[in-house]
């Protein structure tokens, strides 16, 4: 079985929390029982996340060595240049090491499908925002975060909408739909 989660912000990639106070989980979304997270998503991001009972393809999905593409809405402050998408497509040096290149385009605006985000992220007046899609291959911890900062875009909200051949497409926020394997 593989399941498709639009994962609201504010939700933890596990079924349980044993922080104090606890956080959401996966446990409020009624999942089928006996599955598992194939990767990650943080806290603080949103969208596409797959979850699977079967290890194996967990661990395709997840797993690096396999280079599943992964892409992301990104609104980030500022405006992004040229320059700035160019630096994004050719990898940028991380504490970490250099990521490898990526797929990165500038959007004119918000996607009309893209629902409001709760809690808003925080608006200032004086500091434009934009919109970036970026796809990469590799998935080091906050790689997205980490990139647009590097290049003077940090980011404001970060919606993953689509893993390998599995896209949101629809998947309203909180909601899930089993996948054709």
């Amino acid at each position: 079985m593989l399941v498709a989660l639009n994962k609201p912000y504010g939700v933890l990639c596990q079924f349980t929390d044993q922080g104090e106070p606890p956080r959401r989980t996966l446990a409020e979304f009624g999942l089928p029982p006996g599955i598992y997270a194939a990767g990650r998503l943080d806290f603080d991001s949103e969208g596409m996340l797959l979850l699977s009972d079967d290890g194996a393809r967990i661990a395709q999905i997840s797993s690096p060595k396999f280079k599943w593409p992964k892409t992301y809405l990104v609104q980030v402050e500022g405006n992004a240049s040229d320059e700035q998408i160019a630096q994004l497509r050719k990898g940028v040096l991380l504490k970490d090491g250099p990521t490898q290149p990526t797929q990165a385009q500038r959007l004119d605006r918000a996607p009309d499908w893209l629902w409001p985000r709760d809690p808003p992220i925080r608006v200032r007046k004086t500091v434009p925002d934009s919109f970036i899609e970026i796809t990469l291959r590799e998935g080091r911890n906050r790689q997205v975060r980490r990139m647009t900062a590097a290049v003077g875009l940090p980011t404001l909200r970060l919606v993953r909408i689509s893993i390998g051949p599995h896209r949101l497409d629809g998947l309203a926020s909180g909601q899930w739909r089993e996948e054709k394997l």
